[in-house]
């Protein structure tokens, strides 16, 4: 995926080596997380993204999209990747 496809405050669903892998752009950070909630492996690309906090659709918890910690409940954190944007803008994931 390329960075102009995934805008400030947007989140996109993609598959990275047959990994599902949830992209998330922050403020102008892109950041990588496994696409399922931790507590029941929920989707989150289905939930909402206010350019700050993601909130899981099925149970509403809530995480901070910049760290991938929990805000409700606050004993939780996404499983995260490590991400960056290549100088060609194409964004990549390492999914290990």
């Amino acid at each position: 995926m390329h960075i102009d496809e995934l805008w400030e405050g947007e989140m996109e669903g993609v598959e990275v080596g047959g990994e599902k892998v949830l992209l998330i752009n922050v403020d102008g950070e892109v950041r990588a997380y496994r696409n399922r909630c931790p507590h029941q492996a929920w989707a989150l690309d289905e939930g909402d993204f206010d350019g700050q906090t993601l909130t899981c659709v099925r149970h509403m918890w809530v995480f901070d999209a910049r760290s991938g910690t929990g805000v409700n409940p606050d004993n939780c954190r996404l499983n995260s990747f490590p991400c960056k944007v290549d100088e060609d803008g194409t964004i990549l994931v390492d999914v290990g």
